[in-house]
């Protein structure tokens, strides 16, 4: 006997349609989902993905078009913004996983508080209350009431979390413990199906890797929204792009797919240019028949012909970008931020211990570690939000500018994009607003939309571009790429990049962080501990392969022994001295790269050069800034020479 193996059809989309106000999303969309499948949604931001998710959750209705799916589907969805009722500890926030058997457990605490209190044991209705008991019970058993409280503790604890938190409130935890919780409402549930919409924004890698492994076993499908390409290209086996208001559909992983379409693309090209040449034969034919009389019937026949050629199109690509610059107000004093002995507690939770800390003007710094060890809080400190224990001193003419983790509840929804920016600006920006947020994609009709109907992606774009309208010179950024497309988040990298000012970024993309920073603090145990170097040097102090080991190791390295600790700690300054000077050196062959190109402008095109003021300006900066780096380089040359 043949037996057919076949992939379970879960649901199927047909013609769906949504727009929003006049202009289509995705348009006549169709595809289907089946048992296994893993897919990666993409696109830009704006473009419709986690709408998309809304509508297969059925949480919000399509314009047109249909959705088939299983008659006892189960739905899971896991938003980007999670909404938790305050005063709940973790256990019981869990349970909310359980909403059949808690409203089975009051049932049963109604029929027994009645039997014990009722004497009328004779009673119809008292013989009536024992059979009701006796259903419930038999229903609960069945829902798995005897086992969930243990299945929730099982599933809490392989999610990190220590049986002492269990009933500790849920409002003093990260927003990257909060998702986990999230995740084990999800888990606990058996869906067959799960919507997951950026769920790697604000999880450590630590949970990353959890969530990995826990959807590459999923026994469902899975639609995922994200814009960590690692991630995707770990987890997916298909990828479904929504572009310019059409999906493109392939069963393969994130960069894979790329490939793949880019090849697809090639051979688009090549097949219209031929096309078109034929044409262009076809029609040169047809101009030559016409003029005689006998080609007259061979003319007609070749124009029917060409009226019947299908057109061969070429996918559209979406290649509009954000344009970013931030320029720096004044040049701080030296040092912009001293930090001593400074501590932080929630609770009992002791988050920071005297933790000292100095960055001086120009440093681009990561924090890096898991959630919850107190990065975002030392930024909030030094932005002034949070109160401390401990000193705190900002340096001569330091303005900060501040992007938040929670950048949605520092925007009012009730205003509309362009109100958001009026309201931000000041007398003398106030009439570049409309410019400011053309260069961040939101033209046209597009600033009268209201900052609640924004993607997240879009509200990340409108906090950056508030950040222009404010005087700055030190950029602290906390996970600014969560929410941003991949395009986005490379425009993005690269304004930073070119940012003269002091940044300080939380952050756990390693691609993002590669070449950005000159110096990585690691947040672990309450306190920091600085390397002198970039991310890659970070890695290599730690002996780890990336950020995700360095994130998931808990085990302490051997200490050296007492009799070569001078020595072991000479062999380490001597090695970040190493690194530094070299970044230093590297940075000063750049500078002076630059500084013979503005000489050979000049003489060669001196009039012209002479009569932009902002070339000279640009000039004397960079003259400014290598000859910093001298003095930096003389400085830790002798301290080398010192060590030696």
């Amino acid at each position: 006997m043949l037996i057919v193996l076949f992939k379970k059809l879960m649901l199927n989309i047909h013609n769906l349609s949504i727009s929003f106000q006049g202009e289509y999303l995705f348009e006549e969309i169709t595809f289907k989902l089946g048992l296994g499948d893993r897919i990666g949604l993409i696109g830009k931001n704006g473009a419709g993905k986690s709408t998309l998710l809304k509508i297969l959750s059925k949480e919000q209705e399509p314009d047109t078009g249909q959705i088939a799916a299983d008659k006892d589907l189960r739905i899971g969805f896991l938003k980007q913004d999670i909404d938790f009722d305050f005063g709940k500890t973790v256990l019981e926030e869990s349970y909310e996983a359980f909403k059949d058997i808690k409203q089975l457990e009051a049932k049963l605490e109604v029929i027994n508080t009645q039997l014990a209190e009722r004497t009328d044991y004779e009673s119809d209705s008292y013989s009536q209350l024992m059979i009701d008991l006796n259903d419930v019970q038999h229903q609960y058993e069945i829902l798995g009431g005897y086992n969930y409280q243990g299945e929730t503790e099982k599933i809490l604890q392989g999610l990190g979390f220590k049986r002492e938190d269990f009933d500790k409130l849920t409002d003093t935890f990260s927003g990257g413990w909060r998702m986990r919780i999230e995740l084990a409402k999800l888990l606990l549930q058996n869906n067959d199906l799960l919507l997951l919409d950026e769920p790697t924004n604000h999880l450590d890698i630590e949970s990353i890797i959890w969530l990995e492994g826990f959807l590459k076993n999923y026994a469902g499908a899975v639609v995922i929204v994200s814009h960590d390409k690692m991630f995707l290209d770990n987890v997916t086996n298909r990828t479904i792009e929504i572009s310019l208001g059409r999906i493109y559909d392939y069963n393969k992983p994130y960069t894979q797919f790329l490939e793949l379409r880019k090849e697809m693309k090639t051979q688009q090209l090549a097949a219209q240019k031929n096309q078109e040449k034929q044409i262009q034969q076809t029609e040169k034919l047809i101009e030559k028949f016409r003029a005689k009389a006998s080609k007259a019937t061979m003319a007609q026949s070749l124009i029917k012909k060409l009226d019947k050629i299908d057109r061969i199109e070429v996918d559209e690509d979406d290649n509009s970008v954000m344009s970013l610059n931030f320029p720096v107000s004044v040049t701080p004093g030296k040092v912009v931020v001293k930090v001593k002995n400074v501590s932080k507690s929630y609770g009992d939770l002791q988050v920071l211990q005297n933790v000292n800390l100095s960055i001086d003007r120009d440093i681009k710094t990561a924090f890096v570690g898991q959630n919850g060890q107190g990065k975002s809080t030392l930024a909030k400190i030094i932005v002034g939000e949070i109160e401390h224990e401990g000193h705190l001193e900002l340096g001569h003419n330091v303005q900060i500018g501040y992007f938040a983790q929670n950048q949605a509840e520092y925007l009012d929804g009730n205003k509309t994009v362009l109100d958001t920016m009026i309201d931000a600006a000041n007398e003398t920006n106030r009439s570049k607003v409309r410019d400011i947020l053309g260069s961040f994609l939101f033209r046209g009709d597009e600033v009268e939309k209201y900052v609640k109907v924004l993607s997240g992606g879009e509200r990340n774009r409108l906090a950056l571009a508030k950040l222009l309208l404010q005087p700055l010179n030190v950029l602290i950024m906390d996970e600014p790429t969560n929410h941003l497309d991949i395009k986005s988040k490379n425009v993005l990298k690269e304004a930073l990049k070119r940012f003269e000012g002091t940044l300080i970024l939380v952050s756990h993309d390693r691609d993002f962080l590669q070449g950005l920073t000159d110096t990585v603090y690691e947040f672990k145990d309450q306190n920091i501990k600085e390397y002198l170097g970039d991310i890659d040097f970070y890695l290599e102090q730690r002996n780890l392969e990336n950020l995700r080991e360095a994130e998931k190791r808990t085990v302490v390295a051997e200490k050296p022994k007492e009799t070569n600790k001078q020595n072991y700690q000479d062999q380490k300054k001597l090695k970040s001295l190493n690194n530094k000077l070299s970044n230093i050196e590297s940075k000063i062959g750049q500078l002076e790269k630059d500084i013979k190109k503005d000489d050979i402008e000049l003489a060669t095109n001196y009039d012209e050069t002479a009569a932009n003021p902002q070339f000279f300006d640009a000039y004397q900066k960079k003259k400014k800034s290598l000859e910093k780096l001298m003095e930096d380089w003389e400085t830790v040359q002798f301290q080398l020479e010192e060590l030696s």
